[in-house]
């Protein structure tokens, strides 16, 4: 048995020192050691995605992560994603596909949707399906995902489109 030892992480934003045994995984960490609730715990394999959060913006399974691999990098979870007040454009093209049935791959599907997008802001029905490929819904709301995912590319073309239409941005390319 190893001792307890400091780890330095970023989580949304909020850098953390912990002491955390040297086999703890990510996920232990996230929902135990700082309560976060939306990474699951589905199949403790890095198989079925409910555990997928960011790590430096790329989608990675957090079961299988050693918590001290992740030290001095960027995490996100779906808490870090947006906030109440101001939705993520996944998040809000989620709800608005009504892509939510039982709510427990809900995390994992947004939290892979915005690493795709982030690095394929055009993505093919096709490349949405690959992407998602690993990351299972057992309540079978497929369609009502992939629906949520190219809205979401809408979504985030229009913020794009209207923040190179605004006057800061007119201004600072003059």
């Amino acid at each position: 048995m190893h001792a307890n030892q400091p780890l330095h992480i970023c989580v949304n934003g909020v850098q953390q020192t912990l002491a955390m045994s040297p086999e703890a995984s990510l996920l232990h960490l996230l929902r135990n050691d700082l309560l976060l609730n939306s990474p699951k715990y589905g199949c403790g394999l890095g198989e079925c995605g409910a555990c997928t959060v960011l790590v430096d913006g790329v989608a990675a399974r957090a079961c299988v992560i050693p918590a001290a691999g992740v030290a001095g990098r960027e995490i996100t979870t779906l808490e870090g994603l947006g906030s109440a007040g101001l939705l993520h454009p996944v998040q809000q093209a989620f709800i608005d596909a009504q892509a939510a049935q039982c709510g427990y791959c809900l995390s994992g599907m947004i939290m892979m949707t915005a690493s795709l997008l982030a690095h394929t802001p055009d993505p093919t029905e096709l490349q949405i399906r690959q992407a998602l490929s690993g990351n299972l819904c057992r309540c079978g709301t497929h369609l009502e995902i992939i629906d949520a995912v190219q809205r979401a590319a809408r979504l985030m073309a229009q913020a794009r489109t209207a923040a190179a239409a605004s006057p800061a941005s007119q201004a600072s390319q003059a």
